[in-house]
């Protein structure tokens, strides 16, 4: 038995605590990576049941599986600028507001949409130094452009993403850019329609990001930049049998990798999990040297629980098995170990909300 459990009490719980965090601010729920690994579909059925009716994607199939999954009328904010044709056509046939990031995006859009003697919704994105898409915040006059010459588009929003988790003296530069290109466009006698920027570490942090909406995703896993006393729960841990128990002598060497010869007589216990299933994977440490050196020494302790005593990882944790000190537990084969496990990292188990 191997199994990602998501936890539906936390996942509510970390939904009131960012809708108490944005307050007034909209939110939209970021789906991307198949719902930060928690499901794509089931990750949003629960948050619509907590009240949240925006969600934003990155792909068109799963903006097209959250409608056959019957988010009819909600509104689908597509997070990717594109010039495809079929994805854009999809995008139209799925009713979803697309993003504009370039002026060929723009053309494109307005172009497939007056073919078909129609409207479509869309927001511009601002690239105020992340990097990743959008236009240029130093060139304002292509970004006007796209509000002159579209008549087949209505731009219903704007937004930029921010650096550094959206926290620090960059990411509140950023944020000052991007409010400088909103004001040309108001100057211009144009509406903007929905303002946002703050991602889920902005909101949960300084919250100075908020505008008229948010963008949240690993905050609802309690997996975003964390703040004392920020109100979430982490989400998500993985379950699996013990396998093979056995006793080696001392001086035996065990792991692969970086072998570790065993100080004295020790009981193990293999546990048929790896970093293939995503255990011991994470998200790079966000922080200075301090934050890198915490992450580095978490990662030489690792256990795992069995009943209600841990137990300490042997060596490097393998590939598929991973071997456990249970010298000083009662156990068996068979009985269930409990890890910690990012469900955007985890593979080949199954998920299982409870």
């Amino acid at each position: 038995m191997k199994a990602l459990v998501i936890e539906k009490d936390a996942i509510r719980r970390n939904a009131a605590a960012v809708k108490a965090r944005a307050g007034s601010a909209a939110i939209y729920a970021v789906l991307t990576g198949d719902g930060y690994g928690a499901g794509l579909v089931e990750l949003a059925r629960l948050l619509r049941e907590e009240g949240i009716g925006r969600f934003a994607v990155s792909e068109p199939a799963d903006a097209a599986a959250l409608r056959k999954a019957g988010f009819v009328d909600e509104e689908l904010l597509m997070l990717r600028s594109t010039t495809e044709r079929e994805e854009l056509e999809e995008l139209m046939d799925l009713n979803v507001v697309c993003t504009i990031g370039s002026h060929d995006t723009g053309v494109a859009l307005n172009g497939l949409a007056e073919a078909r003697s129609t409207v479509v919704e869309a927001h511009i994105e601002i690239d105020t130094g992340l990097g990743f898409g959008g236009f240029l915040a130093s060139e304002p006059e292509k970004v006007l452009s796209m509000y002159r010459y579209l008549p087949n588009v209505a731009l219903s929003g704007i937004y930029t993403q921010l650096s550094s988790g959206g926290r620090g003296e960059q990411a509140a530069a950023q944020l000052e850019t991007f409010r400088q290109v909103v004001e040309a466009v108001h100057t211009a006698g144009f509406e903007t329609g929905t303002v946002h920027a703050a991602g889920s570490s902005a909101l949960m942090g300084t919250g100075e990001a908020r505008l008229d909406a948010v963008r949240v995703g690993s905050a609802f896993l309690g997996r975003c930049r964390r703040s004392r006393g920020d109100g979430l729960t982490t989400v998500g841990w993985g379950e699996a049998t013990l396998e093979e128990i056995r006793w080696l002598p001392k001086g035996h060497t065990v792991g692969a990798g970086r072998p570790v010869k065993l100080r004295k007589p020790t009981r193990v216990a293999v546990l048929p999990v790896g970093s293939q299933n995503g255990f011991g994977v994470g998200r790079p440490p966000e922080g200075g040297l301090w934050a890198q050196l915490r992450a580095w020494m978490g990662a030489r302790r690792r256990f795992v629980t069995i009943g209600e005593k841990r137990a300490r990882v042997i060596g490097q944790i393998g590939a598929l098995e991973t071997l456990v000190d249970v010298t000083d537990l009662k156990c068996s084969s068979g009985d269930k170990a409990v890890f910690p496990l990012d469900p955007l990292y985890a593979r080949g188990l199954k998920r299982e909300y409870r």
